[in-house]
């Protein structure tokens, strides 16, 4: 053999070879970046941050958390979307109330991302100022139909679950009620406890400490399952509205051209670390239950969200636009 062609067999082979490491490359190949569109310290951003350093051990590779926070978790999820789909760049969390209720965002929740895993779900609870006159959902629906159009209640973000939950209903009892926005769950507690609402419908921290300390009475929690953190409080469903129910559920998108394999892996150490004893205690001091489903199940739920969401906005004739 020549050698000249023994030069060029070797080139080839050495080109060849080059080649392999970059098309079987496994993931994660950098830095993966887990995007909260909220800012620091709220229940999701404290998730993030308790996965970050064990999925960092687990994928080998460093893990960071951005907040991306702004237009109610529209602009964390846009970078989200627009970025790489090689599962560096996943969302945790998103707001599907936000989704559900604007016709104009730059992106399609369900369409440009892909649910990698379901994290768990978080409830809304109606409580009362102790001087309101009831003691169960029943007793304020005859207050509100008794005094139409006075009662207010509190929330902290128009157009979110909170609010839904108390549009839900005034169309299932036809009453009249009006909401308040403040910002924030500790100053829309501190509005009823300050006598500014009669009324709030909140997630389970921001009240906890006030109900403890009698400043608050919870009437009834909105999920199909009591809370721990209030085993006494019955549901909604309890209570006598079998179809009341009304959840927020945070979930880890990538972008939906993500390839399989970074989702696979992704998933399934995800699911093993939420599981932890650790992940779960800190989720469930602001009052979600953390029980992973795969992105397919999610996926499923998701959709009915969305649709639930849709129409009791439309018939609220709520506009985030």
């Amino acid at each position: 053999m020549s050698t000249e062609r023994s030069l060029a067999i070797v080139a080839v082979l050495a080109t060849a070879l080059s080649a392999v490491p970059a098309a079987a490359q496994s993931y994660p190949s950098k830095v993966v970046r887990l995007v909260v569109p909220y800012p620091p310290a709220g229940s999701v951003d404290v998730v993030a941050r308790t996965i970050q350093q064990p999925l960092s051990k687990a994928l080998g590779q460093t893990v960071v958390v951005e907040n991306r926070p702004g237009a109610n978790a529209s602009l964390g999820t846009e970078h989200v979307v627009r970025a790489a789909p090689d599962g560096h760049t996943v969302l945790v969390g998103g707001s599907v109330s936000n989704a559900a209720l604007r016709s104009k965002l730059p992106y399609d929740l369900l369409k440009d991302l892909t649910p990698v895993v379901g994290v768990g779900t978080q409830s809304y609870v109606f409580s009362v100022h102790p001087s309101v006159p009831v003691k169960n959902v029943k007793e304020l629906v005859a207050l509100a139909r008794a005094r139409p159009g006075e009662l207010v209640y509190s929330i902290n973000i128009y157009g979110g679950g909170q609010h839904l939950s108390g549009e839900l209903l005034k169309q299932l009892t036809r009453i009249d009620m009006k909401p308040v926005v403040f910002q924030g769950g500790g100053p829309s507690a501190m509005a009823v406890i300050g006598g500014h609402a009669g009324i709030l419908i909140s997630t389970v921290a921001p009240m906890i400490q006030h109900v403890a300390a009698g400043k608050l009475r919870p009437l009834a929690i909105t999920s199909r399952e009591r809370s721990p953190l209030l085993p006494d409080l019955p549901t909604m469903i309890e209570s006598g509205f079998p179809d009341f129910e009304m959840t927020a559920a945070m979930a880890i998108w990538v972008p939906s051209a993500t390839p399989k394999e970074p989702i696979d892996r992704l998933g399934a150490d995800l699911t093993r670390l939420l599981q932890t004893p650790e992940v779960k205690a800190v989720a469930a001091r602001d009052g979600y239950v953390v029980a992973p489903i795969s992105g397919a199940e999610y996926g499923v739920v998701v959709r009915k969200m969305f649709a639930h969401y849709q129409k009791i906005g439309k018939a609220a004739n709520i506009k985030l636009d």
